[in-house]
């Protein structure tokens, strides 16, 4: 059975082949939990029973496991440097929007000065597509928009419907909240994909352990993934 040689000067080579750096490691870092490693490993070569002395296989085997630990140990640190790199991208992204309008899932609307925004969301191409909108939950307005593609629309409304006033003008309701759906076909059948914009406008970003948000008021906090569209 090979041995290993435990000689001052074997030892030594050893430490400087697996671990050549020569500054001081800090505690929990992949250099210290090699050099832990290593340290045992050199007490255990050095104390070893002459009758029994470990084996090529044996320190192998235990290399290896150094290897692996090293190496997963490493990649963490990688991925966990990639994480606040994006996170920082995010941010920057993010507050470019600080005042600027979003459209993200929801259903209110608000009705200021006889303006509104609001949208549409489509997975797939619809060919019907209607929004309805709705005061306290009763219907008061409703816009078709025939076919339509895949993808986000934008819409304004002036408070107008459909209805009449006594010059034949169209009665134009009261600023306020109200509230819409949209259904959405294609061959008859209705679509489970069409999804209701609400707007509002990116008043601050914030960051905490949840990553960046956007908050938005009369929407809430969300993320850069909830925006559908900037506008």
């Amino acid at each position: 059975m090979a041995t290993i040689d435990t000689s001052t000067t074997k030892v030594t080579d050893l430490m400087a082949t697996m671990n050549p750096k020569k500054s001081t490691a800090e505690a929990g870092s992949v250099e210290a939990e090699t050099n832990k490693f290593l340290t045992l490993l050199v007490t255990q070569l050095k104390n070893q029973d002459p009758m029994n002395p470990l084996d090529n296989a044996q320190l192998t085997s235990q290399l290896a496991q150094l290897s692996t630990v090293t190496g997963v140990n490493k990649l963490n640190t990688t991925l966990e440097t990639l994480k606040t790199s994006y996170q920082q991208a995010e941010s920057m992204q993010a507050a470019n929007i600080i005042g600027h309008g979003v459209l993200t899932a929801g259903k209110d609307i608000n009705l200021s000065k006889s303006t509104a925004l609001l949208g549409v969301d489509l997975a797939t191409a619809a060919d019907k597509v209607k929004v309805t909108i709705y005061k306290d939950g009763k219907e008061v307005h409703s816009i078709d928009l025939g076919a339509q593609p895949a993808g986000t629309l934008p819409l304004g409304w002036n408070g107008a419907t459909a209805d009449l006033d006594k010059d034949g003008k169209n009665i134009v309701l009261a600023d306020g909240a109200y509230t819409f759906a949209v259904e959405a076909t294609r061959g008859g059948t209705k679509l489970t994909d069409a999804t209701a914009l609400m707007f509002g406008s990116v008043a601050s970003v914030s960051t905490g352990a949840n990553g960046v948000k956007l908050n938005v008021p009369g929407v809430g906090s969300i993320t850069m993934a909830d925006v559908k569209q900037i506008l």
